[in-house]
């Protein structure tokens, strides 16, 4: 059975960091795509970040280059999200999912393979 489990969310102030974990069980973790998606209140749900956990690839939204950094610790099937110089834009919950890769982009195979989300995790950026 495949689990995902995501924690490091909370509140913080404008400019401020958070880093963000999401745990995955159940699969051939270096196989996968791993990524994070968020959804603020009253809008959709927007992909912000993804790893390929075979070759370390990664993707981010125009919304946040430069400020978040994705990566993975294969050893401990665990892939983070650190999130620097924080707006209140970026609140949201913040939610990882996984896909198999197939030989496709992280991207791509979230988009195509999605498998499964996890619970979520509340980031909140106070101004």
């Amino acid at each position: 059975e495949v689990q995902l489990v995501e924690s490091g969310g909370g509140l913080v102030q404008t400019g401020g960091s958070l880093r963000l974990s999401c745990a995955a069980s159940g699969v051939t973790f270096d196989e996968y795509s791993i990524g994070w998606f968020r959804q603020a209140p009253g809008k959709e749900r927007e992909e912000v970040s993804c790893i390929s956990a075979s070759d370390g690839t990664t993707y981010y939204a125009k919304s946040v280059k430069g400020r978040f950094t994705i990566s993975s610790v294969n050893a401990r099937n665990t892939v983070y999200l650190q999130m620097n110089s924080l707006k209140p834009e970026d609140t949201a919950v913040y939610y990882c999912a996984v896909a198999p890769l197939f030989g496709n982009t992280c991207l791509t195979a979230l988009n195509r393979y999605l498998e499964l989300w996890g619970q979520g995790t509340l980031v909140t950026v106070s101004s």
